[in-house]
């Protein structure tokens, strides 16, 4: 984000020079010439996002249907990713596809970088992408990143501990979830472990109030932590955080709350799936006692809206090869690998209409049911400079140690404006 305002007016002339040169060749920059060997696409994949079975299986797969292309994956760390992919972005080198965390879009085209897959979104079933994913990649009305998967949070619960408290369906409603949770907060058991910043589970109950973290006023983003509808929804993550003995002024990671679960006298905790391996890991007589639901909505009829992170698939401007780079979009973005990954990672396909790729698998049909309310951060580069000091961290520290709701809300809005603004 620093190399942002540096790397556009490269971005710029890069792109002109490109046009220019193509313009006066009069050539395709995707043609070759006869009795050239398959056209060689770099493909930027993060490390860990999936299996190197998957990556093999996808590479021989779409090889084959794809003889005059090549692939070469490469994996890259997390660990300065930001500033290595703003670089390639400005560069005339380019790799022709490169997977983003979804949030990071915005940041990425805003240099100006990106090649616009708008005209596309018909062709990649766009109509059934899961809005957490779909809306980070637009921006200002065009479609910059394509929905690769998701992963969102659920309540991973003790089934044995449920059966105590006589509970034998988990609940659907936050008015069940939190009669539910009275009965289990009995001697020494927490009803639900939830600490006092866990601040994208906060999120989910703003957006349910139909309120947000920050909003989009005349082209000018604002703070909205101080308007009734996030108050309502902080007003709520309170109640449920009572009913526990969470820290107020810590998150998810300290103490790690995998560890505080396996204990064994927690009934429930939000977290991905994924999460109770770690729980069984740490406690392998927990093996085969967790269940997982979806966080509840306000009514039955559908899930809490929850924050679905995951990645985008993105195509530099500078892709020398850019009908190849959208037929490898193409097929990473479709049914047949976005099933496959789903099974092979437990990931929330990208299309509302291929979850049942996950029935088998309780927790990942948990997921999957909750991802149809998926949602993402607001939608601006400067996202993340907030997220660096994170006003809405403390803003719940705040209200949950007895500070005046509003007035906290008014001062962690004043910093997100600030920040957004600058």
């Amino acid at each position: 984000m620093k190399s942002r305002t540096l790397v556009r007016s490269a971005t710029a002339l890069v792109a002109a020079v490109a046009l220019l040169t193509a313009c006066s060749s009069g050539s395709d920059p995707d043609a070759k010439a006869a009795g050239d060997g398959p056209e060689t696409l770099t493909v930027w994949i993060m490390k860990d996002s999936v299996s190197a079975e998957f990556l093999a299986r996808f590479s021989d797969g779409f090889e084959q249907q794809h003889k005059d292309l090549k692939l070469d994956i490469q994996i890259q760390e997390w660990d300065g990713i930001g500033e290595k992919v703003t670089a390639a972005l400005a560069s005339t080198d380019a790799p022709d596809v490169i997977e983003v965390g979804n949030t990071q879009v915005a940041q990425y085209a805003a240099s100006g970088g990106l090649t616009d897959l708008t005209d596309r979104t018909g062709d990649l079933s766009g109509d059934d992408w899961l809005p957490g994913l779909a809306e980070p990649g637009k921006i200002d009305g065009k479609q910059f990143g394509i929905p690769w998967y998701a992963a969102n949070r659920v309540v991973i619960y003790h089934k044995e501990l449920f059966e105590k408290a006589r509970i034998t369906a988990p609940p659907k409603t936050r008015a069940e979830w939190i009669d539910a949770t009275e009965k289990l907060d009995k001697g020494k058991t927490q009803g639900i472990y939830l600490p006092g910043q866990n601040w994208y589970t906060l999120a989910g109950f703003i957006w349910d109030e139909g309120g947000d973290l920050a909003v989009e006023d005349g082209g000018t983003w604002k703070g909205a932590l101080d308007t009734p509808e996030a108050l309502a929804g902080m007003e709520f993550y309170g109640q449920l955080q009572a009913l526990g003995k969470g820290p107020k002024d810590s998150d998810e990671a300290k103490p790690p709350q995998a560890e505080v679960f396996a204990k064994g006298d927690v009934a429930q905790v939000i977290s991905v799936p994924g999460g109770a391996k770690i729980i069984e890991e740490q406690n392998p007589q927990l093996a085969g006692k967790l269940g997982f639901f979806p966080i509840p909505g306000k009514t039955a009829d559908k899930p809490g809206s929850v924050f679905t992170g995951g990645s985008d698939l993105i195509i530099p401007a500078a892709s020398a090869h850019q009908k190849g780079a959208y037929e490898v979009v193409k097929a990473l973005a479709g049914e047949k690998w976005q099933t496959d990954m789903a099974k092979t990672m437990s990931y929330v396909p990208n299309q509302t209409s291929l979850a049942g790729a996950l029935s088998g698998d309780e927790g990942s049909a948990a997921m999957a049911a909750g991802a149809a309310q998926g949602r993402a951060t607001p939608n601006t580069p400067n996202w993340a400079a907030v997220e660096a000091t994170n006003p809405v961290k403390q803003f719940m520290t705040a209200v949950l140690t007895g500070t005046d709701p509003k007035t906290a809300g008014v001062k962690a809005s004043a910093s997100i404006t600030k920040t957004l603004g600058s």
